[in-house]
């Protein structure tokens, strides 16, 4: 029943590892076009800080390097979009990719909406809950965090527990349905080829500094300076988390310039690490080392796996 599925690819690995332009080198190979997974370039105006890439519309599509580029720049900062979204509109553009006949590739790093869209993961819909939020956002993330272990401790290990807004939307779930998001039911839509990139700790840390060094020099805090006069509160910019959040603070002056880069330098590199930790419990996922090497096994993976009528193998 398995090689009747239709096949996806997806591409994952922490931050700065190198996944767009894996991506990008493998939908160019291979006929594909990329769906991002990431819950903050879906946002319009969350360019520099999410490390979106620097694609431009055309015909209704969003091309960087001549592929085009899915669930990107879809939503208004102002509301949450929620891995229901993500996995409803997904489906969508997978739909339409199939239709072209190209190949999907599903590519970031947010492991929940990659879970919802690979997993087809049974979402509950749960409408915002304005009286809980309230009440909740007074609380600090330690707080929240302590919550959510109690009433959910495996989606407690996953999450990032200095995100208010995950951790107000776990909680929001967890009270609607009364069901642990850990337990909702998966099935397994796909035929699906996993590729995680695995870049030494050190380089990571490296390329990291490098990368937010570079951010900081192209506008960084402007655009978070022109989203706030967008009108997105900083409690907003705060659940965006990250750049945005640490920008906010520095913007509120809760913070000098030069502690906004340590701490937030920092922050991303824990940030990593708790990626890591979540696609390193997936057995699915088959690893590349970051790098030519890296590439060069990862197209001939996915080569083997697109093949008709030939036995696929891991090699």
């Amino acid at each position: 029943m398995r090689a009747h599925k239709e096949k996806i690819i997806v591409v994952v690995g922490p931050t700065a590892s190198g996944k767009s332009e894996l991506a990008v080198f493998l939908a160019k190979k291979l006929h594909g076009e990329i769906i991002s997974a990431d819950s903050r370039q879906i946002y319009r105006g969350l360019s520099i800080g999410s490390g979106k890439v620097p694609g431009r519309w055309k015909r209704g599509f969003f091309i960087y390097k001549g592929v085009p580029h899915h669930m990107v720049d879809r939503a208004d900062p102002r509301r949450v979009f929620t891995a229901n979204d993500f996995q409803t509109e997904a489906k969508i553009a997978l739909r339409a990719i199939r239709a072209r006949n190209n190949v999907p590739i599903i590519a970031g790093g947010t492991g929940f909406y990659i879970n919802a869209l690979v997993y087809g993961l049974t979402l509950p819909h749960v409408p915002p809950n304005w009286p809980l939020r309230k009440q909740l956002e007074k609380k600090t993330p330690a707080r929240l965090f302590t919550m959510l272990r109690k009433v959910d401790p495996r989606r407690a290990k996953t999450i990032d527990r200095r995100n208010p807004h995950r951790l107000i939307r776990a909680l929001e779930i967890v009270r609607a349905t009364g069901r642990r998001i850990a337990n909702i039911t998966r099935k397994h839509p796909y035929d699906t080829l996993m590729i995680g990139i695995m870049a030494p700790q050190k380089s990571l840390e490296k390329k990291i500094a490098h990368r937010l060094h570079t951010r900081m020099k192209s506008g960084m805090i402007r655009e978070v300076r022109r989203l706030r006069a967008r009108g997105i509160s900083h409690a907003r910019l705060r659940a965006l988390g990250l750049e945005y959040g640490f920008c906010s603070r520095y913007l509120e002056g809760a913070i000098s310039k030069k502690e906004l880069q340590k701490t937030l330098q920092r922050a991303i590199v824990n940030y990593a690490k708790r990626q890591m930790t979540w696609f390193a419990k997936n057995p699915e996922i088959v690893w590349v080392s970051a790098g030519t090497a890296g590439t060069a096994r990862a197209v001939r993976l996915s080569q083997a796996f697109l093949a008709p009528d030939k036995k696929r193998g891991i090699h």
